[in-house]
């Protein structure tokens, strides 16, 4: 599957910002597009599509502090960097709190913006790699039988075959047997890459 381009979503209720800003991104060569409105922008959400938020702190209607409260209860994993004024830096500051990336207060200098929005387009790319890895172990997992399963929580715990073996009543080679077609379907050839894995989704798994 071909990866889609990032894009800069801009979301300000004041048309000359937006204008400016949807300008500079234009003459770096960035994907963007610009919203007057939170609203606006719900209207065209995809959790899919990658890239990070430039948004406007106070705005009419829906604030951009009650924008991210929405975007965090539908797990949104795009970067937010708010853009503030100078009375709203303790406003920024629970914005952090609440998981926003950074806030620039204005007036900034241009190169100040394009610096966070690069930090946030490489967040994202990284935040979607882990999903995505995360999702593979999940499907390999989901492919174990139980006993296969049994023999996987042993094996994370660091014990030897012949110890799971006389834990689970198997013979010490069923063991052997078990543990390489759990190493076979879960794509992995070393111990290390396998705990690894495991240990990559076990707030999501039990074993």
């Amino acid at each position: 599957m071909q990866e889609q381009e990032p894009t800069v979503f801009i979301i300000d209720d004041d048309e000359a910002v937006r204008d400016s800003l949807k300008l500079l991104m234009q003459s770096v060569g960035q994907r963007v597009e610009v919203f007057a409105s939170p609203a606006e922008f719900l209207a065209s959400y995809d959790e899919n599509r990658p890239g990070c938020i430039v948004l406007d702190i106070r705005m009419p209607g829906m604030s951009g502090l009650e924008l991210q409260s929405k975007l965090n209860e539908m797990h949104c994993i795009l970067p937010i960097i708010f853009i503030t004024g100078h009375g709203d830096v303790q406003m920024a500051v629970q914005a952090i709190k609440d998981g926003a990336m950074n806030f620039i207060q204005k007036p900034f200098r241009d190169q100040e913006l394009l610096d966070l929005i690069n930090d946030g387009l490489k967040l994202d790319s990284e935040q979607r790699k882990e999903l995505l890895e995360h999702k593979e172990i999940l499907k390999r997992l989901a492919t174990l039988t139980e006993r296969e399963r049994e023999v996987l929580k042993h094996v994370v715990e660091g014990k030897a075959n012949k110890v799971i073996a006389a834990d689970i009543n198997l013979s010490q080679r069923t063991v052997e047997i078990h543990r390489s077609r759990v190493m076979e379907k879960m794509g992995t050839k070393s111990l290390a890459h396998l705990v690894r894995q495991v240990m990559q989704v076990k707030d999501q798994v039990e074993l």
